[in-house]
């Protein structure tokens, strides 16, 4: 089966909703990428106290995606570890769901500079535009905001220009991800993943049910 997207499950969803989200995936033709959750958040906390070199901020939150990857596969007989592209296209025509685990991926690819900037978002940007597939950003909340949603007056916003999420301080995706999907003149859609059905409805073309709120991110 082709990789039709590449669902970035964000470790904000870990344990429960990232576990349940990765069940539901089989048979749909995606590669599953997961963020690092509150293994990374931990990573960013002692750099704020130490101030660790951008280096190895970057490889060892790239570590806590690993981690996080073996412990969603560990409980989803339908997914199979990824370590390579060729990996993720073995696994997939033999039936089951790649989880990417990509720092091998990436330390040969070495796209992107160490930065707090780059994460998860990013990296799964780069690696469905390798593959030519779409992109779901999928996250613990329904999508992009004016604001922090729990902030007063804080508007959604169901379909946004890359170009002016660059003028976003800060947001549910990370910050190179609008540079990229211009760069590479591409969309994605930032979903709520405690709610499964409506990445279902994402993904597959036999379920017309959009009555939700997700927000489109254009980048052509």
């Amino acid at each position: 089966m082709c990789i039709k997207q590449v669902v970035k499950i964000g470790g904000s969803l870990f344990p429960e909703y990232a576990i349940e989200l990765a069940k539901r995936l089989e048979n749909t033709g995606s590669l599953i990428v997961l963020g690092g959750g509150e293994f990374a958040n931990l990573i960013r906390r002692y750099d704020s106290e130490m101030n660790f070199s951008d280096e190895a901020n970057h490889w060892t939150a790239i570590d806590c995606m690993e981690i996080i990857a073996k412990l969603v596969n560990d409980k989803v007989d339908s997914a199979r570890l990824a370590y390579t592209v060729e990996d993720i296209h073995e696994i997939s025509d033999g039936g089951f769901t790649p989880i990417f685990v990509v720092s091998e991926f990436l330390r040969k690819e070495d796209p992107f500079e160490c930065s707090w900037d780059v994460t998860s978002d990013s990296i799964a940007a780069y690696v469905a535009h390798l593959l030519n597939a779409n992109l779901l950003i999928v996250t613990n909340v329904n999508g992009i905001y004016t604001h922090e949603p729990k902030e007063p007056g804080s508007t959604f916003i169901s379909k946004i220009d890359a170009t002016t999420m660059l003028t976003f301080q800060e947001s549910s995706i990370d910050a190179m991800l609008p540079t990229l999907l211009l760069r590479y003149g591409t969309d994605c859609y930032v979903v709520n993943g405690k709610y499964p059905e409506r990445v279902m409805s994402l993904i597959d073309d036999n379920i017309n049910d959009y009555n939700f709120d997700y927000t489109q991110i254009i980048g052509e």
